[in-house]
């Protein structure tokens, strides 16, 4: 039977927000079991208990689980809310907390934004691997589909079906060279996500630049922290794959999927998605209780920190 685990020590990191462009700190402390991921938002005062909060008096106003029940919006990015608290840009530092069987632990952050670091999740497998990983005492459930859920926009969609193991198969088309089809499908373990998802860099096209920081978005990117396109070729060569676009997406994905509060086993299938059919799919699947169950997840593979080393070598090119 697998435990929960939290993270044996605190650990930090800073970084600028991709889209606020602000400075931000960011903290990883280990939390009790069955407390989930939750962010906290320490530039903030402590706001006095409501009386009609009583349910929520042993939470802080300052934090924010990451579930769906606190999905804010999706603008380029997946953020959360919980009355005038927000955090945004979540889905990488989910990603790697998932994929590295992290459930519980306390993400404290002196702004609004989780920082990009290089544009990929590598920054946060080296944090993660920095504290070290605790098993506690409960074990771990996870949501095993029992029949297929899906959700489509047109020719996008995306779709869960019931599997043994947990697999992603993802693929995309872009009106670029580059871009007119890319596709990948691999299982997902802390090893496969290590060396194959988490290295991947968020991607965006030149020509939209202007706009997004016009609409104050995009204000903290830089060929340093993502892959940007011109009309004919990448600005910033070279690739860490050539397939890492949609490499991208699926780490997207696996931070999205996080918001369902446990573990997914099915192998999800998109096609043209993105954050906003992600969540949507996360939706479908807690408003259909009969189509899966809880089960208590067997025992994995050990953690690998060892292969750490080989990432960080590859995301310093």
């Amino acid at each position: 039977m697998q435990k929960q685990t939290t993270l044996k020590e605190i650990t930090s990191c800073v970084g600028i927000g991709l889209h606020s462009g602000r400075r931000v700190e960011l903290t990883l402390k280990p939390a009790p079991a069955d407390s989930g991921i939750v962010f906290r938002r320490v530039d903030l005062p402590d706001m006095p208990d409501m009386p009609d909060m009583d349910d929520m008096a042993d939470m802080p106003d300052r934090d924010i689980p990451a579930t769906m029940e606190h999905l804010s919006h999706i603008n380029h990015a997946t953020c959360l809310a919980r009355d005038n608290v927000r955090i945004e840009t979540v889905e990488h530092l989910l990603a790697a907390f998932r994929a590295l069987g992290v459930d519980n632990v306390i993400v404290e952050l002196d702004g609004a934004e989780v920082p990009i670091m290089d544009g990929s999740a590598a920054a946060f497998i080296y944090l993660i691997h920095e504290a070290g990983i605790r098993k506690l005492t409960m074990p771990r459930s996870v949501i095993k589909l029992k029949s297929p859920i899906s959700v489509t926009d047109g020719g996008r969609f995306v779709a869960a079906y019931p599997s043994d193991k947990f697999k992603v198969s993802y693929t995309i088309n872009f009106a670029h060279p580059l871009l007119r089809h890319q596709e990948y499908s691999t299982e997902i373990n802390e090893t496969s996500f290590i060396e194959e998802i988490a290295p991947a860099r968020t991607f965006g096209f030149l020509k939209d630049v202007e706009l997004m920081r016009q609409r104050g978005l995009a204000l903290g990117g830089s060929l340093d922290n993502a892959v940007v396109l011109g009309e004919t070729g990448v600005l910033n060569n070279p690739l860490r794959f050539p397939d890492e676009f949609v490499r991208h997406k699926i780490l997207d994905l696996l931070g999205d999927l996080v918001l369902l509060g446990k573990p997914l086993q099915a192998h999800v299938v998109a096609m043209r998605a993105g954050h906003e059919l992600h969540t949507r799919l996360v939706k479908a699947i807690l408003e259909t209780p009969d189509s899966w169950e809880l089960v208590t997840e067997p025992t994995l593979a050990p953690f690998a920190p060892k292969v750490a080393q080989p990432l960080l070598a590859r995301t310093s090119r």
